[in-house]
């Protein structure tokens, strides 16, 4: 009885002072990331700026993410090495912009005619398998996770001094633009050039470019384009730019799973937030914004330029099996869309 009551005492004692001297916990350093958009301050503040500081607060002090805009950091042109060697954590970007040494870096960004609609880009993805394609190409590359990709506006070109009314309005001028379209409107003479971002109004101002193929009529109203440009061609070269999230591989693999999901979760919120805005925004401009004059080419010349592209898709095609699947891919997306009539396609 004597060695039970001791027994009682001892462990009394002992919860006391566990009580009394709790173990100290040493909250963990929240995890820090740099990543770098292809797009300058004033457009990134809509197509990526509300994403990361919705994720900010969400991770709830165990990740930070620091964004920095086009150039800031490094050239847009070196982005993708520049994620692989881990001077960033992640990027956004097109793949052809920034110069991937992946085999369909060239669907990135705007490949000519092959959408009509923003919303055409997600549903290639999802639905069409798009997405096992860029995994499988970017799995082949050492240091960089592709995330996943998401649809932007559609092209239009918007001129300084030269109104475009034809194909053969395009010769010679000088455009700043995303590399795939450029190289697809150079057979008409057009000029891509390429400088740092930044610089593009300063260029159209003193003429060393005469305008830009870029864009969309959101993006030019929103940057200040609109108010150096006099002319905006109303015929589009694609119905939306194709834009992804990469990250340094062993950065993410640090990052937790809750996270993870987080920023992927992030990342849809951004893609619906610029469907809507770059949505509305194009119809709204082109009816009230005032500043630029409406151009169009006639359909019929316009279809000539349509039809040269499916042999642009076919030069691209040969490349490889990988890219003779992306195009197979948005030959059967059009072959559906055009069947399904109106309103997927309009004649």
């Amino acid at each position: 009885m004597t060695s039970r009551r001791k027994f009682l005492t001892t462990a009394g004692i002992g919860g006391a002072a566990a009580l009394a001297a709790p173990g100290i916990v040493k909250a963990q350093a929240p995890i820090k990331w740099r990543m770098q958009t292809y797009s300058g301050a004033p457009l990134g503040a809509h197509v990526i700026k509300p994403q990361i500081e919705a994720f900010n607060k969400a991770a709830n002090g165990e990740m930070e993410i620091e964004l920095f805009y086009a150039d800031q950091l490094v050239p847009t042109s070196e982005l993708f090495r520049a994620v692989q060697n881990g001077t960033l954590d992640a990027i956004q970007s097109d793949d052809a912009t920034m110069a991937s040494p992946a085999d369909v870096a060239d669907f990135g960004g705007y490949f000519p005619f092959s959408t009509r609609y923003s919303l055409d880009m997600p549903v290639l993805f999802q639905r069409y398998g798009l997405n096992e394609i860029w995994k499988e190409a970017y799995d082949e590359i050492e240091g960089v996770e592709w995330l996943g990709a998401g649809a932007w506006d559609p092209l239009h070109i918007f001129t300084v001094n030269k109104p475009i009314r034809s194909v053969k309005d395009m010769a010679g001028l000088k455009v700043f633009g995303v590399p795939t379209a450029g190289r697809f409107l150079s057979r008409y003479g057009l000029i891509p050039v390429t400088i740092p971002w930044e610089d593009v109004e300063v260029a159209m101002q003193t003429g060393e470019l005469d305008g830009v193929a870029w864009c969309g009529f959101t993006e030019a109203y929103e940057v200040g384009w609109a108010d150096i440009c006099n002319y905006g061609l109303l015929n589009n070269v694609t119905g939306a730019w194709c834009g992804s999230y990469f990250a340094n591989s062993d950065s993410w693999a640090k990052v937790p799973p809750h996270l993870q999901e987080l920023f992927r979760m992030s990342m849809d919120q951004s893609h619906y937030y610029r469907q809507v805005w770059y949505w509305g925004g194009e119809a709204d401009l082109r009816v009230n914004g005032g500043k630029l004059e409406l151009t169009t080419i006639p359909a019929e010349e316009w279809e000539g330029v349509v039809a040269d592209a499916a042999g642009f898709w076919d030069e691209l095609a040969g490349r490889n099996d990988r890219a003779a699947r992306v195009v197979e891919i948005f030959k059967e997306y059009q072959s559906v869309m055009e069947k399904a009539g109106v309103p997927y396609r309009y004649t």
